[in-house]
């Protein structure tokens, strides 16, 4: 079976014909992104990057990345209902991590009024990268889970077909049937759509809090549509709109322009930028209302790196997943070394270790969307001006993933493809939906593979890093 897929070209004329008929197909598949021109109006568009060719990844990493996804599920929704360990864990973030502190204050303020909402919804995705070992061979090691605005499912459900189409091109049939199937979209929107059908009113909307300038609206939109090919009507309003006219009844019911809202899913409110004054008085409201939040602030705060430097602690896990050994050593076997920066012996062994070995380190601030992390000389100065200060707590110190580069090209609008040095990261996305104390679904639903250059640190795809790609299994 040929796996270098460049050495199925035989010139650079043929490369440019392919690149041609890979672009056009993703057009007319809708894997499409707003231009960064007119992110307002979505008559200007491209095509989302994406990688000329599938890249191979390890058929027992896929599936192991998918079987421990219904026990992420778990996890998180465990520590979201576990205040005290979620108070315990930010107690020495939220003293120097302002945004952290603000999600921390509302979620206070809503367990003193009571929680209000009956059914909780979790979209996921958990994010991995191939450890290369000594051995040579690959470990499943994972970078992250991504609790609020888990995105790319709209988009990934239909790049597979491009693929299949590049690899039919070049007359590899029986490799292109080996492109997996993939449909995220359609069920994060299975998720919404039981969630709205256990609140229990046939006409409440499902209200989607969306950013003004959305380049990314077309993976969106994949998810709303499905959504109304179920009869469920889906609006877009921003923050700003919720300040300005949705309200609460006696009944903590949330309505938005008089209408009844059932589901409210945030793909906003997950970066410190998103939010002003009137922003936070936004999330409150809705954070108080009996609507479904997907995610509840209880479970964004759930997602936080501190959370997850905490979850890879000694006995941690067994008291969150008391009575599931099993799950347990399914999710330890996808951590990779995580330390605490706290003040104290420990912070300050951890520091001592990353200024000694700087290439084996990352530094992770409370950040989701990317680009956030600091490596190499630029940890370095940041850990030496924190090594004092109490605001190292706002940090996590991860070990360094370091997977094994492959060759590919990387398709970007207005750039020529060339062949580059680049390593994968793999998502799994979750879903799961609770009605009271008992699971209704927890489910895996399809995957997401980027793809970028070895010289970029960190950064997905919205951050203008990263490309789409499809796993070919091996």
């Amino acid at each position: 079976m040929a796996t270098d897929w460049g050495s199925l070209l035989q010139n650079e004329k043929q490369l440019e014909e392919l690149v041609r008929q890979a672009v056009d197909r993703a057009l007319a598949e809708g894997v499409l992104l707003r231009t960064s021109q007119e992110p307002s109006s979505s008559d200007v568009v491209s095509y989302a990057p994406f990688t000329l060719f599938p890249s191979l990844v390890p058929s027992a990493l896929l599936e192991q990345a998918y079987a421990v996804q219904m026990d992420f599920n778990l996890l998180v929704d465990a520590v979201s209902q576990n205040t005290s360990f979620l108070e315990e864990t930010l107690a020495s973030t939220i003293k120097k991590d302002q945004f952290t502190a603000h999600l921390f204050d509302i979620h206070k303020q809503v367990l003193k009024e009571g929680i209000a909402q009956t059914v909780f919804l979790g979209l996921n995705r958990s994010d991995y990268m191939f450890q290369h070992n000594a051995d040579g061979s690959p470990t499943l090691k994972q970078i992250e889970i991504n609790t609020i605005s888990a995105s790319f499912g709209g988009l990934t459900s239909r790049t597979p077909a491009v693929h299949r189409h590049v690899l039919s091109v070049l007359n590899k049939n029986k490799e292109a049937t080996r492109i997996l199937s993939n449909n995220p979209s359609k069920g994060l929107a299975l998720g919404i759509a039981k969630a709205w059908e256990l609140y229990g009113s046939a006409n409440a909307l499902v209200l989607l809090i969306a950013q003004e300038k959305e380049r990314n609206i077309f993976d969106q939109r994949a998810i709303e549509n499905d959504l109304l090919a179920r009869n469920i009507h889906v609006i877009r309003r921003r923050f700003e709109d919720v300040s300005e006219k949705g309200y609460l009844d006696s009944k903590c019911r949330l309505f938005m322009d008089g209408q009844e809202i059932s589901v409210v899913y945030f793909r906003d409110g997950y970066m410190p930028s998103q939010y002003s004054e009137q922003n936070w008085k936004a999330r409150l409201l809705l954070e108080r209302s009996c609507a479904v939040k997907c995610p509840d602030i209880a479970t964004q705060l759930a997602g936080t790196k501190k959370v997850q430097q905490e979850l890879s602690r000694e006995g941690v896990l067994e008291r969150l997943l008391p009575g599931q050994p099993e799950a347990v050593a399914r999710l330890r076997a996808t951590f990779a070394g995580l330390y605490s920066l706290d003040m104290g012996e420990e912070g300050d062994r951890a520091i001592a270790k990353a200024l000694t070995a700087p290439g084996r380190f990352v530094l992770k601030p409370q950040r989701e969307g990317g680009g956030n992390n600091l490596y190499g000389e630029e940890m370095v100065q940041v850990l030496e001006q924190l090594k004092d200060s109490e605001e190292r707590a706002s940090y996590i110190l991860m070990e360094k993933i370091e997977p094994k580069p492959f060759s590919n090209y990387l398709l970007r609008p207005g750039s020529p493809a060339q062949v580059v040095q680049c390593i994968s990261e793999l998502g799994i996305f979750g879903v799961y939906v609770r009605d009271g104390q008992r699971y209704v679904m927890n489910k895996h639903v399809g995957h997401l593979l980027r793809t970028k250059a070895i010289e970029h640190a960190d950064g997905g795809v919205a951050a203008g890093v990263a490309v789409l790609d499809n796993p070919y299994p091996v």
